[in-house]
């Protein structure tokens, strides 16, 4: 035995021990010294994957699948074409990355009953299948493949096919056998059962799961249980990142932002050429961050990142846009984010919260009404604890905005008690003031003082600089339940300004102007914009107008 054999044996033990590294090393040194067979190959090319050397693992890839073709191994040259496909996948290069998942099939075609074929199945089947329209043939293609992996003796088969059955069925609303599924796979993770490439996939399935469906609580504990995963396998670029991605996600509903921007800072780095979309993601919550600071160019060229990469940077595009005075450009923004999920509920959810907030400043109150019904709609299917909250808080919104405090103060209550125990300090805040609102308009000042103030107290912790202007700019108390909006439109009416000059000055139409004006009508109970400037100067909310100079004689 050479050193060349010696230096072999010992990386080989390496890649067995994940120590990818060690075995990247070890496997290249050998490389540069002689041809290495196809099997060689294929664990290079595997341990620059789990490093984040996504070209690398590609170029070595192709090398091994054709060392591996030409040897006469297709199961191998197939699970090669695999990685290599997903890969490009992850790069968001999907035409590359189809065209090797379709060398994967071919060379598959005529093998007699294998787990590769499951391993491509749950790829250009399942996987696919729960972003198309039909959620059911996703979900009968993932009980094939954990059939086949039953058949074959093939745990971590067995184990996809459980997590993609139940991603698609908690997608159709049958949360507890869909979770009951996911349970089923992750103890097969939990356990050691399974390939650790597998296992990671199982995780980030699991993680985004409990964050799409708003189930905070479990998000959190998978989040914890992938990083102590985590430490058992090396430096698992990829998987550390996407990680990376939930915990940001995690932080920033916890109000620990400074937390949530560098863990999005080092997904933007560190998978900027592994995984465009978690890249993009991570660029989207920096946009968050930096909104919620009040940090508006810096939050928009975030926002501009995220969009570069593919993902929509709605709402938190739309919400930027109404903080910066822009009520219009934030109603278009978030309506064509709706048209673009038509069947998506989940996805449409944290949209249509953001739709109640604009449509309620806009003064379009069937607008409000309608995005609060669907939001309640899916929260009740849905049943996760955070979309309970935000539907609760929408309806509690659109009733206040309604002039029906009373009706409102029960809805926000429990979106108040229900965001304080997700550990959501910001959105709870966010309540506060709209009980604020409902308690004053009530003549309950006493409380509605109390609730203002641990709105403030959070805020200023929080460093969420805008809702303390918002707050600062409405001491005043507007009388009625006016929003900030109606309020800025009533003062230029005080002043005298037409229609067309209040829409100038605010940057909203005249119809827009329009439709305020009929809700602050009905929220003061007056009919005349004579009566209405009387209430403002009567309420501090105008100045009173100066008395007219004596006439000379």
């Amino acid at each position: 035995m050479d050193d060349l054999d010696d230096v072999l044996v010992a990386a080989r033990a390496a890649y067995a021990d994940r120590r990818w590294a060690n075995a990247r090393e070890g496997l290249g040194a050998a490389a540069a010294g002689r041809d290495l067979p196809g099997v060689d190959l294929a664990l290079l090319h595997d341990a620059a994957w789990w490093l984040g050397r996504a070209d690398e693992s590609i170029a070595v890839g192709t090398d091994a699948y054709r060392e591996l073709v030409a040897d006469g191994d297709p199961r191998r040259a197939a699970w090669v074409a695999i990685g290599v496909a997903v890969n490009h996948l992850l790069r968001g290069e999907e035409e590359r990355g189809l065209a090797w998942l379709g060398r994967a099939g071919g060379l598959l075609a005529d093998q007699p009953e294998c787990p590769e074929q499951g391993y491509l199945r749950h790829l250009t089947e399942v996987e696919a299948g729960l972003d198309g329209p039909d959620l059911e043939v996703a979900a009968a293609a993932a009980r094939e493949v954990r059939a086949l992996g039953r058949r074959l003796g093939e745990a971590t088969l067995v184990a996809c096919g459980q997590l993609g059955e139940g991603r698609a069925l908690l997608r159709l609303g049958r949360v507890p056998e869909g979770m009951a599924l996911l349970d089923q796979a992750m103890l097969a993770v939990a356990t050691g059962e399974l390939h650790p490439e597998w296992a990671g996939d199982l995780y980030c399935n699991t993680m985004a799961a409990c964050v799409e469906l708003g189930d905070i609580r479990r998000a959190r504990r998978w989040t914890a249980a992938t990083e102590q995963w985590l430490a058992t396998v090396g430096e698992a670029v990829l998987f550390r990142g996407i990680c990376r991605v939930h915990r940001a996600q995690l932080h920033l509903v916890a109000g620990d932002w400074g937390h949530a921007e560098r863990d999005a800072e080092a997904v933007c780095r560190d998978l900027a050429d592994i995984h465009t979309a978690a890249a993009a993601e991570g660029h989207y919550l920096l946009g968050e961050v930096h909104r919620l600071r009040g940090e508006g160019t810096t939050a928009e060229q975030a926002y501009r990142a995220a969009h570069r990469r593919g993902r929509d940077p709605q709402p938190g595009l739309a919400l930027l846009r109404l903080a910066q005075g822009r009520t219009e450009a934030a109603a278009a923004a978030v309506r064509t984010a709706l048209v673009a999920e038509p069947g998506h509920p989940l996805r449409r959810a944290p949209l249509c919260a953001a739709q109640v907030e604009i449509a309620i400043a806009a003064a379009d109150m069937p607008t409000a009404r309608k995005a609060s019904d669907e939001l309640t709609e899916t929260a009740t299917t849905f049943a996760g604890p955070a979309l309970a909250a935000a539907a609760r808080q929408a309806a509690g919104a659109v009733r206040l905005a309604g002039g029906q405090a009373h009706e409102a103060l029960s809805a926000l209550r429990d979106a108040c008690r229900a965001w304080r125990e997700l550990g959501a300090p910001y959105e709870a805040a966010r309540v506060r003031v709209l009980l604020a609102a409902a308690h004053r308009e009530l003549g309950d000042d006493d409380t509605a003082q109390w609730e203002r103030d641990e709105a403030v107290a959070t805020f200023t912790a929080l460093g969420a600089r805008p809702d303390l202007r918002t707050l600062a700019d409405s001491v005043g108390a507007a009388p009625g339940g006016l929003t900030a909006r109606e309020v800025e439109v009533l003062r230029h009416l005080a002043a005298g300004a037409s229609n067309r000059t209040i829409g100038t000055a605010l940057v909203i139409s005249e119809k827009t102007v329009a439709r305020h004006l009929a809700n602050v009508y009905t929220k003061l109970g007056v009919t005349s914009r004579t009566a209405a400037a009387a209430v403002a100067f009567a309420r501090g909310l105008a100045p009173p107008t100066p008395a007219a100079p004596p006439r000379p004689r």
